[in-house]
């Protein structure tokens, strides 16, 4: 079977991700000492998965054949300058130098969250050097450097220590060094993390802390029995790795168990094997994978409720509701599964618009556990409501509706999608109920009746926000948000408008885009109109069109943005009140953070400390798992923040809260559009490149700062005193950078009322 591409989107440039990568430099002596120092790095750091990248002389592309079944992201380069080519690593923010003769015993943590300069082990001082001067710091073994400090003439002098102190790229050399480094030019790391070998004569055991063991020679040198012993540990052959490996306890990363599992499931099968492939496909996107390896096995088991769940959830995101119903009800029959498969169901049936089977599936989870909360909220969304005063009135007449297809969040969910359906509204008039739209839910399928429904319209609206996504609610008809195949799309014979949609994958998140693209086209081919939020999704949508539609993408602010116009004379009443609201997010915590969450939560807290000296600062959650940066930030730095709970608040409270605001810092884009659109001065704080799009549009990029920002605390500090020091320009700024945004919706708005008929 022929599978759609995948490939990460990368956008570090856009969010200031940090680029790491392992590096080694290797002549073709050194390469057999290779296999061992990679498993090594696996097994004991399980759960991480960085470039491992080969410096080589020029060995012929088959030499490392052996290598690449051990490592899912190994790259080659040619190095003619030996292992001083390191210091001049393209393409990476943090690189970590590693020696042919290396085994990794411990966890590597510490190095991947250095910021900060060129960091190696001392080595003892040379004959001469007077006493009290700093110890000579030679890197001819384990280093860390951070590229931004490294300019052409230190690399330059760091790899003339180098070549001289070792001169091998094989791990043979003898590592005594006659060059030194220039004096300061290095941070001291712990000898733990490049501890010599040859130290360990008369069989002294390696010390336990020990992180990375260096062999400068043979291995099997006698008098270094255990020295030797802790290397044998990973001469394993392949099938042995992946097993120790997929052994292991504890997180896996999974681009690792995604390339070590699916060999070991062939060689020795298995229904527990299968599930965990199955579980790495399913969170990397790729359903129909899952759905191959896990349908076979579990055909006839009726005691793998586990498995049947995994496989229920993956042909649901796959659009094969029948089968994913199926094996969702084998799934319930288990007492410890029921209430996650019941969760399922009532998601499933609701997709499809059986509204009281939804229902009815919540009622049945909460009956085998009452405080499941997946259960409870279908429970409430899919209650019936009685009409209050009897009979229900007379709907509106289709043809004065607009159709709206949107993310309508209810319950504890986001806040922001919230407030953004209601604006989207407000823009074709203040009101905003059923007489003038009618509601269909993105996830929803479209089918014939629903199809039918949307026809009966004057017109339909599409978004807005992040609706290109793949992974929040999956569906095989079009690969992003909107469930509804190719075929009924473009059988929509109502006006069609895409209004403030977002292109919304992370930045290095696996995205599949053949389907996407294909259904993309029919989009763009039968709309009247179509607005993306922002230029980054407009360029990011072009690339995936044929040119003959790239014209038809253009540019619509989202209308949260524009709040003081919709709502005029509402926010300037306003009284100010003497805070700063501050927000975080948290899903996909891994691509927004990376390494760096403990530095991120640090130098806030730095920020935060000197803000509170001039200011009441709160912490306005958009959904509950927001709250984990309060619990952090008292937990790790003593900081105790009140809770502003936006996802409890009406959209007017909402709106109300961030125009008393002096200033927001937030990390979820609506954390900056909502208080923005009310006129409240904001600064960014980018995990997402949706964020610097939004503030390149209106010519403020220096209002944001990357969560990765090694200055983060201090810079946000200041630009934040700032906007409290001279708060009246800073409001100002606000309401000049609208304008553009302003302009631009009327006069989209205008094309769209003739496009919809609306007076």
């Amino acid at each position: 079977m022929t599978h759609s591409p995948a490939s990460a989107d990368d956008r570090s440039a856009v969010t200031g991700r940090r680029r790491i990568a392992f590096a080694v430099h290797t002549d073709r002596d050194g390469l057999s000492r290779l296999p061992t120092l990679i498993r090594s790095l696996a097994l004991t750091n399980p759960g991480v998965c960085e470039d491992f990248v080969v410096l080589h002389p020029g060995l012929p592309d088959d030499a490392f054949d052996a290598l690449r079944p051990l490592h899912p992201r190994l790259l080659t380069r040619r190095a003619e300058g030996g292992r001083g080519d390191v210091l001049r690593l393209e393409g990476y923010d943090t690189v970590v130098a590693l020696d042919p003769g290396m085994v990794v015993l411990g966890d590597l943590g510490e190095l991947l969250r250095m910021r900060h300069g060129v960091a190696a082990v001392p080595r003892s001082p040379h004959a001469g050097q007077r006493d009290g001067e700093r110890p000579v710091v030679l890197p001819d073994g384990l280093f860390v450097l951070q590229r931004a400090d490294v300019d052409d003439a230190l690399a330059t002098r760091l790899a003339a220590a180098s070549a001289s102190g070792s001169g091998s790229g094989s791990g043979s050399g003898s590592g005594s060094g006659e060059g030194v480094a220039p004096d300061g030019a290095l941070t001291p790391l712990d000898a733990r993390y490049d501890f010599p070998a040859r130290r360990l004569h008369d069989d002294l055991p390696v010390p336990e802390d020990v992180v990375v063991l260096r062999f400068t020679g043979p291995s099997g040198t006698p008098g270094h029995g255990p020295a030797a012993e802790a290397r044998r540990r990973f001469e394993l052959g392949d099938e042995e790795f992946r097993a120790a490996f997929r052994a292991l306890r504890g997180r896996k990363h999974p681009e690792l168990l995604a390339h070590y599992a699916p060999p070991l499931l062939k060689a020795r099968p298995s229904l527990d094997l299968a599930r965990t492939v199955a579980d790495v496909y399913r969170g990397q996107g790729r359903y129909d994978e899952a759905v191959e390896v896990l349908a076979p096995v579990v055909a006839d088991r009726l005691d793998a409720p586990r498995c049947h769940e995994t496989l229920g959830v993956c042909l649901m995101a796959l659009s094969r509701y029948d089968e994913a119903e199926a094996h969702l009800l084998l799934a319930a029959a288990a007492p410890d599964v029921a209430p996650r498969a019941f969760a399922q169901l009532a998601r499933l049936a609701w997709l499809l618009g059986r509204e009281a089977d939804a229902h009815a599936y919540a009622r049945e989870g909460l009956d085998a556990d009452p405080t499941d909360a997946g259960c409870h909220a279908w429970y409430v969304r899919t209650r019936t409501r009685e009409p209050e005063g009897g009979a229900a009135a007379p709907g509106p007449a289709p043809s004065g509706q607009l159709a709206h297809v949107a993310l309508f969040a209810e319950g504890d969910e986001n806040a922001g999608d919230k407030v953004l359906p209601e604006a989207v509204r407000m823009c074709f008039g203040t009101d905003t109920g059923p007489r003038h739209w009618y509601p269909q839910p993105v996830h929803r399928l479209v089918d014939e009746a629903a199809l039918e429904q949307l026809n009966a319209r004057r017109g339909v609206v599409v978004g807005g926000g992040g609706l290109f996504l793949p992974d929040t609610s999956p569906n095989g008809n079009s690969h992003w948000q909107w469930n509804v195949p190719d075929d009924l799309l473009s059988r929509v014979t109502a006006p069609l408008a895409v209004f403030a949609v977002g292109y919304n994958v992370f930045d290095g998140q696996l995205y599949r885009r053949r389907r996407f693209a294909e259904s993309l086209r029919v989009l763009v081919e039968r709309s009247a109109f179509f607005g993306l939020r922002n230029h980054g999704s407009i360029d990011r949508v072009r690339e995936l069109l044929p040119a003959s539609l790239r014209d038809r993408v253009r540019y619509q602010p989202c209308p949260t943005t524009v709040a003081r116009q919709l709502l005029p004379g509402r926010f300037e009443a306003a009284e100010r009140s003497d805070t700063v609201l501050v927000n975080c997010a948290y899903d996909r915590a891994g691509l927004r953070f990376g390494h760096d969450y403990g530095h991120f939560l640090a130098q806030t807290a730095h920020a935060l400390g000197a803000l509170r000296e001039r200011a009441d600062v709160r912490y306005a959650a958009h959904m509950p798992a927001d709250e984990r940066f309060v619990h952090d930030l008292r937990r790790e730095h003593g900081i105790a923040l009140p809770v502003e709970r936006l996802y409890a608040l009406s959209n007017d409270t909402i709106r109300d809260l961030y125009a008393r605001a002096r200033l927001v810092i937030g990390m979820r884009g609506h954390a900056g559009m909502i208080p923005f659109g009310c006129g409240t001065p904001i600064l960014s704080l980018v995990s997402h490149p949706k964020l610097a799009y939004f503030l390149s549009d209106i010519g403020r990029p220096e209002w944001g700062l990357s969560v990765h920002d090694r200055e983060l605390g201090p810079r946000l500090a200041e630009r934040a005193s700032a906007v409290l020091d001279d708060h009246a320009a800073a409001v100002a700024d606000v309401h000049g950078a609208q304008e553009f945004l302003w302009k631009t919706t009327q006069e989209n708005l205008q094309e769209l009322r003739d496009v919809f008929g609306l007076t």
